[in-house]
């Protein structure tokens, strides 16, 4: 695992745009099979994707050889609902570059048959011979995408109950009325996201802090999904400096260190 820290969340959310381009491009250098990419939602990928776009519309990057596809979405919210993930995605990335619309997957919470459309959704990423790439979040308890504490950390993608404090969280999006918030989700497990061949989590602002901490120097436990980072080969966090508060100053130092290194490279 690594962690790149940055001053701001802008400075950090800048750096894992470039990352990502940069990855597109080494692939793309290398063959002509299309670029698969996870992708988050909420609050903490926005200027990430705002980088992108701008990147997109001053020609530095084009979308058209990419497939995505998304953390998770709501169980029974209508797509067409402004906080349904499908909304959010649309709003903050895909109405604004050139992602083929039939290489964009996100999962159906009105589907007639949820288990299902998990079991196709698994199906249809193993068909592109897996992600290279997944840009996710993490929860101020320390879950990974919707998997809260305790999910299995060999889970796939299926439907979750969303514990009280996430939909507390997330009530911001719903008129701060946590009744408001669906009870239920859909969400790749901790497994679909560890097959990726790089992961990057994006974590802002203090009250990841604690998240972070356990992630990066507790252990690796059920109890903080995002600890299964721990056990991947090209796991990476990118960390603003509230975000990375509260882990040890000579754990911040390493990071600082090897970055500086690789840099030197």
């Amino acid at each position: 695992m690594k962690v790149i820290i940055r001053n701001t969340q802008h400075e950090a959310s800048v750096w894992a745009a470039h990352y990502i381009v940069s990855k597109m491009k080494a692939k793309a250098a290398e063959t002509d099979k299309p670029f698969v990419l996870g992708l988050a939602t909420g609050s903490t990928p926005v200027e990430t994707y705002n980088e992108l776009v701008r990147m997109y519309k001053a020609g530095e990057v084009s979308f058209k050889n990419v497939i995505t596809f998304n953390m998770d979405e709501y169980v029974g919210l209508p797509e067409s609902h402004p906080e349904s993930y499908h909304s959010f995605m649309h709003k903050y990335f895909f109405d604004h570059v050139d992602v083929p619309a039939g290489n964009i997957h996100i999962l159906n919470g009105n589907a007639p048959d949820l288990q299902k459309e998990c079991d196709e959704y698994e199906k249809k990423i193993a068909a592109t011979e897996g992600f290279d790439l997944f840009l996710g979040g993490v929860g101020e308890d320390g879950h990974l995408a919707f998997n809260e504490p305790f999910s299995s950390l060999v889970s796939r993608t299926r439907v979750m109950t969303l514990t009280y404090d996430t939909r507390v969280v997330n009530s911001r999006f719903f008129d701060n009325d946590v009744n408001k918030v669906p009870k239920q989700a859909m969400s790749v497990g901790v497994a679909t996201v560890l097959g990726s061949k790089e992961v990057l989590i994006l974590a802002f602002g203090g009250k990841k802090a604690r998240a972070v901490q356990m992630a990066v120097e507790g252990p690796y436990t059920h109890y903080v999904t995002l600890s299964a980072l721990q056990a991947h080969p090209a796991g990476t966090i990118v960390a603003d400096d509230l975000a990375a508060g509260e882990i040890k100053v000579n754990t911040y130092r390493y990071f600082k260190a090897i970055e500086a290194a690789e840099n030197e490279k």
